[in-house]
C-alpha cells in the first residue's frame, strides 16, 4: 500500500499499548494542532526527510515522539540559540524552532530577539497561552493585565509586573525577519489560518529565504480550568484584544538575501599590523604541550599565554588559549591554559599540565597538585610555601619579579618567566618566534620593547648561569 507521507510517525511510541496514535496533551489542548499542522506541511513541501526540528522545554518537549524527522532538544529557553547553530552548520537543511511563551518569552527572549536581529535562516514557531502551563499556571511574560494565575491570585498588577510582552511588535521593528504572523488554534477558521501562515513559514525556511516567525495562540482549558470548547471561546475573546491577529510582515517574495561582505582596503588589516599569516601543518610526531599559566589579576598572565600562543601559531604549530579570571580588574585570581599540537586541537581545557608558571602563592598552592609527571614548575622565588611537589616533577623557585625590578621594568614578571622557560627549552619553538611575539605584544606601546628584551635576556642568562651545565 501507498500511503501518503503527514510528516508525523505512524504511531506514538510515548503512550504506548492500545494509545498508540494518542499523543500526551490535554484535551482542548492547542500543542497537537499545532504539530499536526506544522507535520502536515512539511510532508506537503518535501522537506520532512531533510528538516530538523529544534523542541522546547515545556507541554511540547515530547515532540520528538510524534515528528518523524530530525530532531534536537534543547536546553529551558535556548530553542533559538540551538536554532541559530544548526542553521550555520547545516546551512541547506530547513531548521524549526519551536517554544512557548514562558520559554521564548522569559529565560530565552534575548536568543530569539538577536536571532531574528540577525535573520538566522531557521522557522520560529512561539506558541501562546499567556501562562506556564507546564508548571501550574504562573504568570508568563504574556500574561494578560489582570490575568488571574497561580502566581497573580488577584490578576497581573502592571506597576509590579509590567505589561504583557508582544513579542510579534517587538519583531516587527526589526530589519531582518523576513515573515511575521500572529494566528490562533481556538477554532476552525483561525486554524485554517495558522496553517496557511504555518505553511509560509516552512517554504521561506525551503528556499533558504532567512528569518520566519509565528505566533500562534493557543489555548490552555486545563490551567483555564474550563471544558475546552468553553475555554477556546473565552481565550478568543480575552486574548486578540490584547493580540491582535494578523500578519505583521511578508517579504518572502524578494530575492534570497546574500552577504554584503565588508571591503578592506588592505586584506592585511584582517590580522592586524599586516602581520603575516603561518599555516598550520600537521605533524604527528609532534608531541602536545600543555601549559598553565596563573597569578592575580594584573601580573600579565593572560598576555604571557596570549604570547607563548602566538609564537606557537607563527611557528605553524596548532594551538588553543583560554582565559579565566575573576569578576576584579585588579587582584583578582587569573589563569590561562594554552595548548600547543601538530594536530587539531578538541578542547582547550587543561587538567594536567606540562608547565606550571605560578605568579603567586595561591596559584602554586591550587594548581602544583595537577602537573603531569615529568613536568616543570617554574615559581617566583619571593613565594614562601610549605607545600609538598608531586612526584616526578621539577619545582624551580625563580626570582622573576626580582629580574624585573632590577631591569626597571617592575611589572614585567610575565616577560622574565618567558625568558626563562625558554631558556629550560619548554616552549617548542624558535627563540626568534618568542622575540617576535613578545614584541608583538607590546605594539601599541612600542617604548617597552626595549626594556621588556632586556628582562628576557637576563631571564634566559639567569637560567643559563645557575641551572644549566
Amino acid at each position: 500500500m501507498i500511503k501518503r507521507s503527514t510528516g508525523l510517525y505512524e504511531q506514538f511510541s510515548r503512550k504506548g499499548g492500545d494509545a498508540l496514535r494518542a499523543t500526551h496533551y490535554c484535551a482542548g489542548c492547542g500543542h497537537g494542532i499545532i504539530l499536526k499542522l506544522i507535520g502536515e506541511a512539511m510532508a506537503d513541501l518535501g522537506i520532512q526527510d531533510d528538516s530538523v526540528f529544534v523542541g522546547p522545554v515545556g507541554c511540547a518537549t515530547f515532540c520528538y515522539y510524534y515528528f518523524d524527522c530530525g530532531h534536537v532538544s534543547a536546553p529551558h529557553g535556548r530553542a533559538s540559540a540551538v536554532a541559530t547553530g544548526l542553521s550555520r552548520v547545516l546551512p541547506d537543511n530547513p531548521i524549526i524552532a519551536y517554544q512557548g511563551d514562558g520559554d521564548l518569552g522569559a529565560i530565552g527572549f534575548n536568543n530569539a530577539f538577536q536571532a531574528a536581529n540577525r535573520g538566522d535562516n531557521f522557522a520560529l514557531f512561539f506558541v501562546n497561552n499567556s501562562i506556564f502551563a507546564m508548571t501550574g499556571g504562573q504568570m508568563a511574560p504574556t500574561t494578560l493585565e489582570g490575568q488571574v494565575t497561580t502566581t497573580t491570585p488577584f490578576g497581573r498588577d502592571t506597576v509590579k509586573a509590567g505589561y504583557p510582552l508582544k513579542v510579534c511588535e517587538v519583531f516587527e521593528t526589526l530589519e531582518a525577519p523576513v515573515f511575521i504572523e500572529r494566528v490562533s488554534v481556538a477554532d476552525t477558521k483561525r486554524i485554517m489560518l495558522a496553517k496557511k501562515a504555518i505553511r509560509k513559514a516552512l517554504q521561506i525556511q525551503k528556499e533558504k529565504k532567512g528569518f520566519a516567525f509565528v505566533e500562534i495562540l493557543s489555548p490552555c482549558p486545563n490551567n483555564m480550568r474550563e471544558e475546552p470548547v468553553k475555554a477556546a471561546e473565552l481565550f478568543t475573546e480575552t486574548m486578540e484584544k490584547t493580540y491582535p491577529l494578523g500578519n505583521f510582515r511578508d517579504r518572502s517574495e524578494k530575492p534570497v538575501p546574500t552577504p554584503k561582505g565588508v571591503p578592506l582596503k588592505n586584506e592585511k588589516e584582517l590580522i592586524g599590523g599586516g602581520k603575516e599569516t603561518v599555516a598550520t601543518k600537521n605533524d604527528p610526531s609532534f608531541k602536545e604541550r600543555r601549559f598553565k599559566f596563573s597569578g592575580f589579576g594584573g601580573q600579565g598572565i593572560l598576555s604571557l599565554g596570549l604570547v607563548v600562543a602566538e609564537a606557537a601559531a607563527s611557528d605553524g604549530k596548532f594551538v588553543s588559549w583560554m582565559p579565566s579570571y575573576g569578576p576584579e580588574q585588579r587582584g583578582g585570581s587569573a589563569s590561562c591554559s594554552v595548548r600547543v599540537g601538530g594536530k587539531e586541537i578538541g578542547s582547550p581545557t587543561i587538567d594536567d599540565p606540562d608547565v606550571l608558571v605560578a605568579m603567586n602563592q595561591p596559584a602554586l598552592e591550587r594548581f602544583a597538585s595537577s602537573v603531569r609527571e615529568g613536568g616543570t614548575i617554574l615559581y617566583d622565588s619571593s613565594i614562601k610555601t610549605n607545600i609538598g611537589f608531586p612526584a616526578g616533577v621539577r619545582a624551580i623557585p625563580f626570582p622573576a619579579s626580582s629580574i624585573a625590578i632590577e631591569n626597571g621594568v617592575s611589572k614585567a614578571s610575565n616577560t622574565a618567566f618567558l625568558g626563562a622557560m625558554t631558556g629550560l627549552g619548554l616552549l617548542p619553538f624558535g627563540e626568534t618566534n618568542i622575540k617576535a611575539a613578545l614584541a608583538e605584544s607590546m605594539s601599541a606601546r612600542p617604548s617597552l620593547v626595549e626594556p621588556n628584551m632586556r628582562v628576557f635576556e637576563t631571564a634566559m642568562k639567569w637560567i643559563t648561569d645557575n641551572l644549566r651545565p
